[in-house]
């Protein structure tokens, strides 16, 4: 399998933590976002859409959705489980997992995309060119602050997001939560729930991967 990855995004980052829970080997090729490497023709070759992560699984499929590299994570390798045991966990996780990206993700995307100056006409990842529109930049801000103060709620007396073990979802929450701070919205003691959970995502190894 070929990883192609991103060390400074945060979906490529996603993808890495779960190859990282499960275990599995894989050859990995950086592209720069900063240098445009994902909109060279070489790259869009893999991936038309020019975005990354991509996976390219052995029998030569590539997958370019967080959500497909997991699930095919956990058909080849179904332990530890991410999308947790039987049918109503794995709803779960997949409702939630839903819910971060919606609520979480693209809150960030918005704010960043729409605000920072070095990123115009680049308000959206992939081959178009988009103009910034600021005023989704301060909504963006706002439904991030709604989203940390969604989870910190809902994680009271949970350890986890979507089930009573780590799951994907935790995946995507935490790397959205932790991504935030470029723009300027870390998570902090203000949310006590939320920040339990992030201090003890932050410990597992697949955090640093």
């Amino acid at each position: 399998m070929i990883f192609y990855d991103c060390e400074t995004a945060p979906n490529p980052r996603r993808a890495r933590m779960a190859i990282a829970e499960k275990g599995v080997e894989v050859e990995t090729k950086a592209i720069s976002i900063t240098k445009g490497e994902q909109l060279s023709d070489a790259f869009r070759q893999i991936n038309p859409r020019a975005t990354i992560p991509v996976l390219v699984t052995e029998t030569g499929t590539a997958l370019t959705e967080n959500t497909a590299i997991a699930a095919y994570l956990e058909e080849i390798q179904p332990t530890p489980p991410l999308f947790g045991t039987g049918p109503d966990e794995r709803a779960l996780v997949w409702q939630w997992n839903a819910i971060c990206e919606a609520q979480g993700g693209m809150a960030v995307g918005e704010a960043l995309r729409n605000g920072n100056p070095h990123m115009a006409n680049r308000a959206l990842p992939g081959p178009q060119n988009y103009a910034q529109i600021p005023e989704l930049a301060q909504r963006g801000l706002k439904r991030f602050a709604a989203f940390k103060d969604m989870l910190d709620t809902h994680l009271e007396g949970r350890d986890y997001i979507a089930v009573s073990s780590f799951s994907f979802a935790d995946i995507s929450a935490y790397v959205f939560c932790d991504f935030a701070r470029v723009i300027k919205m870390r998570v902090t003691d203000e949310h006590p729930h939320l920040k339990a959970w992030f201090d003890r995502v932050s410990e597992r190894p697949s955090a640093s991967a």
